[in-house]
């Protein structure tokens, strides 16, 4: 039977694993020191090491983003002073809108009213072939069709009319 040569196996595995990180910490304050911009891809290019090593070594992974924050504190780029919206504008903003919405349903509700009655004098005038009692309802109305009065809609594909 062989000896158990293990441990030899285990102590090499160890000193590897320990050389390793030394060249990610060495690397990462070389980097530091010279300015570098300090990315996992970076330190892992110039330690020797694999990107996926450094995402499992929890520390060095905060180390490098704590480097990485500390020279550029924002990633994304601020949006101008000039196209900032303050919370008074979104405010105006919001209710200018809201006035808006509230003059154009007044305005869509007169319409509705409107069309409402003038579609009832023509349907009359229509009907009991009597004068129309507008003046805009000088003019006959220009088919007796029921298929052409807007105020019906089609119930099927093949233009049938009825009543909404």
């Amino acid at each position: 039977m062989r000896a158990d040569n293990s441990h030899h196996l285990i102590a090499a595995a160890r000193h590897r694993a320990a050389a390793t990180r030394r060249r990610a910490i060495a690397a990462l304050r070389r980097m530091d020191k010279a300015g570098t911009p300090i990315t996992v891809n970076a330190v892992a290019q110039e330690a020797g090491v694999s990107r996926s090593w450094l995402y499992n070594q929890p520390d060095l992974h905060a180390e490098i983003e704590r480097l990485r924050t500390r020279r550029n504190p924002t990633a994304t780029k601020p949006v101008p002073d000039r196209q900032r919206a303050s919370d008074a504008s979104l405010l105006r903003r919001l209710e200018s809108a809201a006035e808006r919405i509230k003059r154009l349903e007044a305005d869509n509700q007169q319409l509705r009213e409107a069309l409402a009655l003038a579609l009832g004098e023509r349907r009359t005038a229509a009907v009991l072939g009597g004068a129309p009692t507008t003046r805009r309802d000088t003019n006959p109305p220009r088919s007796l069709d029921p298929a052409d009065d807007p105020s019906r809609t089609p119930s099927s594909s093949r233009r049938r009319w009825s009543k909404p």
